[in-house]
């Protein structure tokens, strides 16, 4: 008998793509976004069916629909929730989540908390446009302060969150920014985010064109790009800038804008994923009125360290308990131990 042998074509970019139509406003970032996870998920190594998309709701919650993988549009703010269930009962497979800066930070806040403390090993991606956009406008829990909404007329008086900071605080294994105008950045952040093993959280900056248009144009458009964006490389110098003659240079723990005519390269920060406190003051490089200094935005991967993973814990602990006390019988355990005789 001749042998068979069984023959697997790689996937491409549209097989991940459905039959549903596209129901995101023309313009809108998520389609950049959109493009490209199809376009990473060939790369990554998995069978489509054991690929999963959970959504919350927004409309970046749309996702599960046009990704041809198992997937599921959940509950606002729950989608954390529920692919932490799934992730333990099936660690096998690889879980995305897609959730917006409304669905994660607000209604959802303590479900993602929780998630990033115990690691569970998914990927989150959080759409941020720093505004509500199904609901048709008003302000969310990243928007600045002083944002004039439908809801907000007068200007927010909300301090905003600072979603990688706060991942942070929640020791966050792996966290990233990237845009949806740039595609290049978009998929190496996303092919990084996938390789960690345990949570990975990348917040993309998403233009919302109807609502919230421009909110993210400094670090996009060719004319200040250069000058706001720091793009984040491992072992690599801070460097920024038009004619990358910009450097980030520590002053003990204060971060400052120097000129490379002035200071050497060897002098500049050096990046480490794996320094925590370095990655600390990168999520403070934010717009602050107490800050002696304008800072450019990082972009990239700020922080990465390997930890132990939820589902691997509860995987461990139930082999544990089959050693000490047997497989155990669902009927003995519905009935109980105690049982009494009724004359």
């Amino acid at each position: 008998m001749s042998e068979v042998k069984e023959i697997t074509e790689k996937l491409k970019p549209k097989d991940f793509s459905t039959d549903q139509d596209v129901r995101w406003c023309p313009g809108c970032g998520d389609y950049s976004i959109l493009k490209q996870v199809q376009s990473v998920m060939p790369d990554l190594g998995h069978k489509k069916e054991d690929i999963v998309f959970i959504s919350g709701i927004g409309c970046s919650s749309r996702f599960p629909y046009y990704m041809e993988t198992y997937g599921m549009h959940s509950i606002h703010g729950r989608a954390t929730a529920i692919a932490s269930g799934l992730k333990i009962s099936r660690p096998e497979l690889s879980v995305w989540i897609v959730t917006g800066d409304g669905d994660a930070l607000s209604i959802g806040g303590n479900h993602l908390i929780h998630l990033i403390r115990r690691n569970l090993d998914v990927n989150i991606l959080l759409f941020n446009n720093e505004i509500y956009g199904l609901t048709k406008g008003q302000y969310s829990p990243t928007s600045p302060e002083g944002k004039i909404t439908k809801s907000t007329p007068m200007g927010s008086v909300d301090h905003p969150f600072n979603p990688l900071k706060l991942c942070l605080g929640a020791d966050s294994t792996f966290i990233a920014r990237t845009m949806d105008r740039d595609p290049k950045h978009q998929r190496e952040v996303l092919h990084k985010g996938s390789q960690h093993v345990g949570t990975s959280m990348i917040e993309i900056y998403q233009n919302c064109n109807v609502f919230n248009d421009g909110a993210f144009e400094v670090f996009t458009d060719k004319s200040t790009k250069a000058e706001e964006t720091l793009f984040l490389e491992q072992d690599e110098p801070l460097i920024f800038g038009k004619e990358a003659d910009k450097g980030i240079w520590l002053d003990g723990s204060q971060p400052k804008v120097v000129s490379l005519a002035d200071v050497s390269k060897n002098d500049l920060w050096v990046h480490n994923e794996n320094d925590k406190f370095k990655a600390q003051l990168l999520t403070t490089f934010f717009d602050n009125p107490a800050e002696p200094e304008h800072l450019p935005r990082p972009f990239g991967v700020f922080y990465s360290e390997d930890r132990y993973r939820y589902e691997d814990a509860v995987e461990d602990q139930i082999k544990e308990a089959i050693d000490k006390k047997g497989k155990g019988n669902l009927d003995e355990i519905l009935s109980g131990k105690n049982v009494w005789t009724v004359d």
